[in-house]
């Protein structure tokens, strides 16, 4: 192989291209990005950055002696717009072919948006620092989508002093990924803080002073953000004869074609520690990922599945969150330590057999990496969960 792409300038993306030079590659690498920026983290837009705590600076992922130390033949702000699998060719928006011999495809995601004008999503460092500028003490802020975004975000804004209504349309926020008693708890954390968090509620449109919602009436606001989940950023491999379905489909080694690899948000890929497909939009996963696809792709006869222990973790208030496993889909969880009153605790849960997931709050990493050995290792249930933990 003597020319490797990377399509998409994410933490993925540079993952992938530091494991290539790390493992002794030394072709081209070309590192593909429709940001003009070079690589930064996206976590901290939500949180520190839309807060003010941070500048855009703090973001970047490495220094400009980092990334010259790679060698890269770096294409920034030109998007992808096409893949030739036929003939090894990506195609990109300023009317140039980059030829390859390996690809790994890491162009992320996008927000999904509602129906109407105006409004903020907030996916990239623009996106941030334009709803940073809106948000000032008294201001009127409708959060659309009381997700882990969503709610991170209601709360930097309630903490700046803006009045804030967050906007759900299931009956509890998060229950269907956390479970409704940790649902619960956060609705009540945002409540006790002053957010006016109404859930229920169908936003259909959003408007130049806010949002309609089903019922018809207009919710009034001086800026609007809509946190509805996102969408793989798939639309350039249209025709290109890989398969695509929310993400582009990979098997367990992150392979979609010969030599073409995925990683990150944008990858699905088979995880055989849960023995499902999956597509996992978190940090770590990302970077994770981003390595195992450089290595499988460099090393064929010594490719390895990509079986992680999915990771998250999400700042609200006071609380740090944080989560191991697979949580979406489970049957029973039960609080193994602490109290979730007081909002100190730990929760695992269960599907099928066995141990799946575990969530934190308001604990030291310490105390959760146990299940997490405990996920990894398919520990049964019963085994694992004392009788007098309390379930639900």
């Amino acid at each position: 192989m003597r020319r490797i792409v990377v399509v998409g300038a994410s933490a993925a993306g540079l993952a992938a291209a530091e494991t290539l030079r790390r493992e002794g590659y030394d072709g081209t690498l070309t590192l593909v990005g429709d940001e003009p920026l070079a690589p930064y983290d996206r976590p901290p837009l939500s949180k520190q950055l839309l807060s003010g705590e941070w500048e855009p600076g703090r973001l970047d992922l490495r220094t400009p002696d980092d990334l010259a130390g790679l060698e890269l033949d770096l294409r920034l702000g030109v998007p992808a717009t096409g893949l030739r699998l036929a003939d090894a060719e990506v195609d990109l928006g300023d009317g140039s072919a980059v030829p390859y011999d390996g690809l790994i495809i890491a162009t992320g995601v996008r927000p999904r948006r509602l129906p109407g004008a105006g409004g903020h999503v907030l996916r990239t460092l623009d996106d941030a620092m334009r709803l940073r500028d809106r948000l000032a003490p008294g201001r009127r802020l409708v959060v659309v989508g009381a997700g882990f975004l969503g709610a991170e975000a209601a709360a930097v804004a309630r903490r700046l002093g803006c009045e804030v209504t967050l906007l759900e349309p299931a009956a509890v926020p998060l229950a269907h990924a956390v479970g409704r008693m940790v649902g619960e708890m956060l609705t009540d954390a945002h409540r006790e803080q002053g957010v006016d968090l109404c859930c229920g509620v169908t936003v259909t449109e959003v408007t130049g002073h806010g949002v309609r919602p089903s019922d018809g009436e207009l919710i009034q606001a001086d800026e609007v953000l809509t946190a509805v989940g996102s969408l793989p950023n798939t639309d350039w491999l249209v025709g290109s004869g890989l398969t695509v379905g929310d993400g582009v489909v990979c098997d367990e080694y992150c392979e979609a074609a010969r030599n073409v690899y995925a990683a990150g948000d944008v990858a699905r890929w088979v995880n055989p520690l849960f023995g499902r497909s999956m597509r996992i939009e978190h940090r770590t996963n990302a970077a994770e990922q981003g390595m195992a696809a450089a290595r499988n792709l460099l090393r064929p006869e010594a490719r390895r599945p990509f079986a992680p222990v999915p990771y998250f973790w999400s700042d609200q208030y006071d609380m740090k969150i944080q989560a191991y496993g697979c949580l979406r889909g489970h049957d029973e969880v039960a609080v193994v330590e602490g109290d979730v009153a007081e909002r100190r605790f730990v929760a695992v849960y269960r599907a099928g057999d066995r141990v799946a997931g575990a969530l934190a709050v308001g604990v030291p990493p310490r105390e959760l990496r146990r299940w997490r050995q405990a996920i990894a290792a398919g520990v049964r249930w019963r085994e694992a969960v004392h009788i007098d933990a309390v379930a639900n």
